[in-house]
């Protein structure tokens, strides 16, 4: 039933009254109850049409974030750090001549590709022997071997690094394992076990806005992760002299011959055993929390501090991305857990500690790997489970 009200005018007089009239429709009987048959149909086109778009997820893979440490940073990232000029060598190839390539050799010949040459200064040409170094910093850092100044190349030498060679010649013609290395006769600790070495803190050579206590937190957990691996315990003490591992925070040329060179050049250097000493940039802005400290050109301390304890112990840099001993570190980026490549390379200078279990590497290792899989299996279950969801809506209602 519905009701007809009488049509009003903006004249219509005050004693006219609204007449409202009751009119009864003629509905046939199987149309008097339409809810059900509409809802029973929306239902199922929504379940159809619904189903049939989950089941078709696979189309658009979702995208897997990269590990963070294994991720190339742009040239046109840093743009105020030290190395930031290399970028205009992009593509540069042999035969090519480029002012301020001298420069460029120079980084070669600081990182052990490159030796000095007779004339005692290097030539803005790009030759033959340039070539072989960049082949050689090539195969060395796991990069594809163009002998060319590609964007990947280029990439990797304006990142912040460590400042040890990576070669301990200067002979360019070694082929890289893809894995660990050692230091030149490959030193080590020697002690009666337990082996127990001691670190301590430069009083001198700080940095003034991480406190000691906060400092001293960081490198137990550095230390303590390269312990659990090896039947090698470390403790600090007070006396700094007379410590086997000497830590210190230093600007520019601080008497070692390997001066710093300023933001998100080269962050540290630790020298092999049995030398112990072990030197932080302190022009680098070390951050404990990325939370807390917001700049682009922030440093991981617990990263790097993780990196020089294994030079400390006797290993040079790997080859594997993944690794903590690769040489490279981008700014706001935390590196700290050993990979199986870290722990192979010193257990095989001091064995293993017997309470380490090479499972919980093999987990850590293998999820990046299993990451596709994991996405698919998870998408598949999010997609079954919709469905049913909406089954059961459906078949409730």
């Amino acid at each position: 039933m519905i009701y007809c009200s009488q049509i009003q005018t903006p004249f219509r007089s005050p004693a006219i009254k609204e007449v409202r009239i009751p009119i009864q429709l003629a509905v046939p009987h199987r149309l008097k109850q339409p809810t059900a048959m509409i809802q029973f149909f929306s239902y199922y086109s929504f379940l159809i049409s619904f189903s049939f778009l989950c089941l078709s997820r696979p189309s658009f893979p979702a995208r897997i974030k990269p590990d963070p440490s294994s991720t190339v940073t742009t040239v046109d990232s840093y743009n105020a750090t030290t190395w930031h000029d290399f970028t205009r060598f992009l593509d540069v190839g042999k035969g090519s001549q480029a002012s301020g390539m001298s420069e460029l050799k120079k980084y070669f010949n600081r990182f052990g590709y490159l030796p000095i040459p007779d004339t005692n200064s290097f030539t803005d040409t790009f030759d033959t022997q340039f070539e072989s170094a960049v082949l050689a910093y090539q195969t060395n850092l796991g990069l594809p071997e163009t002998g060319k100044l590609d964007f990947d190349t280029i990439s990797m030498i304006v990142l912040p690094r460590c400042g040890v060679s990576d070669t301990k010649t200067h002979d360019t013609r070694f082929q890289a394992r893809k894995r660990f290395a050692y230091f030149y006769g490959k030193p080590r600790w020697t002690r009666q076990a337990p082996v127990i070495l001691t670190y301590a803190f430069s009083q001198n050579n700080m940095i003034d806005y991480i406190s000691i206590k906060d400092t001293r937190k960081v490198f137990k957990r550095a230390f303590s992760r390269w312990a659990q691996v090896i039947p090698v315990s470390f403790k600090e003490i007070e006396e700094y002299p007379s410590a086997d591992i000497r830590i210190g925070f230093y600007h520019r040329d601080h008497g070692d011959g390997k001066p710093f060179d300023g933001v998100l050049g080269i962050l540290a250097h630790a020298y092999s055993p049995e030398n112990g000493r072990f030197h932080l940039d302190a022009s680098e802005t070390w951050a404990l929390d990325f939370e807390k400290i917001k700049s682009r050109v922030a440093v991981d301390l617990e990263s790097v501090a993780t990196h020089e304890i294994g030079h400390v112990l006797g290993l040079a840099h790997s080859s594997v991305k993944e690794a903590v001993m690769y040489p490279s570190l981008s700014p706001r980026t935390k590196k700290v857990d050993l990979k199986i490549d870290d722990v192979d390379g010193v257990q095989a200078l001091y064995g293993s500690n017997p309470n380490f279990k090479f499972s919980s590497l093999l987990v850590s290792d293998n999820s990046f790997n299993k990451g596709i899989g994991l996405g698919n299996s998870r998408s598949s279950k999010w997609t079954i489970s919709l469905v049913v969801g909406v089954l059961t809506l459906f078949l409730c209602t």
